[in-house]
């Protein structure tokens, strides 16, 4: 489970057994005994959440957002490297 990058506690991950097919980029978010899991495309929003409050969620929604970039290097630059054994 790769981790990107860590905010406030919380961890932000995928995993590396996202699905045969492999689902659209997401990352995952835990930490604190919670769980969620946010969409980067269309637009950032949660697939669910288990255990964060509305504001958390908000929160996690802005930081996903400002990540978005990173997210996504991280996300293809594994997958590619994964498929390329």
């Amino acid at each position: 489970m790769p981790v990107v990058f860590r905010y406030k506690g919380i961890r932000f991950l995928f995993y590396s057994n996202e699905g045969n097919p492999r689902e659209p980029i997401h990352i995952h978010a835990r930490g604190n005994g919670n769980d969620a899991k946010l969409w980067l495309y269309p637009a950032v929003g949660l697939a669910y959440s288990d255990g964060f409050s509305r504001q958390e969620q908000l929160e996690l929604i802005r930081i996903v957002e400002q990540h978005k970039g990173e997210i996504e290097r991280a996300w293809n630059e594994y997958f590619s490297e994964e498929s390329s054994f």
